[in-house]
């Protein structure tokens, strides 16, 4: 009867597991074409300011979800800012050259541009988790990355901004990712508190930098706040950027960051493939087929020695264990 249970638990573990990735993957894909829409076909001149939406939109909807107790997390005190700290920062640089790689880029280009997001997040879950992977799911990871080399060989729109921008991007990327599966753990913050802390804490900042930079007065003055399909459009991707961040940290708090991630990247093959209705800046050539194939080939593999309940197999598999050993980070004094 014990055994019974707990092989249901596990089941109904694996489920959640699967249903909170297909959950990030979704909104990962319904939001970059969205983002796509309103910065590159409607020529919205601010990605900061799309930026800011969507963070008023978070702190909004888990501000009065926590008034009608919907959702739980701590109140504000000086010690979260320890306690989610260096958090809110990745936040705001993972958020901002992303949409700013999204808006001097191809689809095609930044979706193959993003995959080394996976081997930055495997590497700083070893150094900050002290996590291990096994030689199969590392095999996965290398492929996925081989395919991103060989479609990143036939892109005929070099733009150097727009390189550097995804690159910084798979930076931010992975340490927020790995961050948030450190920090919801973290008592009292959780996964609302997580997420509402990170942009409260970052919202007010942005919007001064776009002031700064004369981006928000390029928005406000941006002629297109007269047509009901823009306002549509804006007003979906401020939603959409809240879903994505909920999702993203659901998906960390039932896998991992890096599985997040390389559930973002096989997502991405869809998105380039997409390109060729949405933007209207696709270039097809056979190398950026055949790489995407390869990307797609070691996205599956690892999703099925991920998610496969077949764990006497991944158990005898720990045995080939590649260990990356970092010196161990001082421990974090919360305050």
């Amino acid at each position: 009867m014990e055994t019974s249970a707990q092989k249901e638990e596990q089941e109904h573990s694996t489920f959640v597991k699967i249903i909170s990735a297909a959950f990030y993957a979704v909104n990962s894909l319904f939001i970059t074409v969205v983002n796509k829409t309103v910065l590159t076909s409607f020529r919205f001149p601010s990605y900061m300011c799309l930026g800011v939406g969507q963070m008023l939109t978070t702190i909004v909807v888990l501000y009065v979800g926590k008034r009608n107790k919907k959702v739980n997390y701590e109140d504000f005190h000086r010690g979260v800012i320890w306690k989610i700290f260096p958090l809110p920062l990745l936040y705001m640089a993972n958020h901002i050259t992303g949409l700013a790689s999204t808006q001097k880029l191809s689809l095609p280009m930044l979706t193959v541009l993003r995959k080394f997001t996976i081997v930055m997040t495997m590497t700083m879950e070893g150094y900050i988790l002290r996590k291990t992977f096994p030689r199969s799911l590392v095999c996965s990871v290398v492929t996925i990355v081989l395919g991103a080399v060989i479609a990143a060989s036939s892109d005929l729109a070099f733009d150097v901004e727009g390189y550097t921008f995804v690159l910084l991007n798979d930076v931010f990327t992975a340490a927020n990712g790995v961050y948030t599966k450190k920090k919801i753990g973290t008592e009292g913050l959780g996964k609302y508190g997580v997420l509402f802390y990170n942009a409260l804490i970052i919202v007010v900042p942005t919007l001064l930098a776009s002031a700064f930079t004369g981006d928000l007065h390029k928005a406000v003055a941006f002629e297109a706040w007269v047509e009901a399909t823009f306002v549509i459009c804006f007003l979906l991707s401020c939603i959409m950027g809240f879903m994505l961040m909920y999702s993203i940290v659901l998906c960390s708090h039932y896998n991992s960051a890096l599985t997040t991630t390389v559930v973002g990247a096989v997502k991405n093959v869809g998105v380039a493939l997409m390109g060729i209705f949405v933007g209207g800046d696709y270039q097809f050539s056979w190398n950026n087929f055949l790489g995407l194939s390869i990307c797609l080939s070691g996205g599956l593999a690892y999703s099925y020695l991920t998610f496969s309940t077949k764990t006497s197999q991944r158990t005898t598999e720990t045995s080939q264990e590649l260990k990356i050993d970092f010196a161990e980070d001082p421990p974090i004094q919360n305050k």
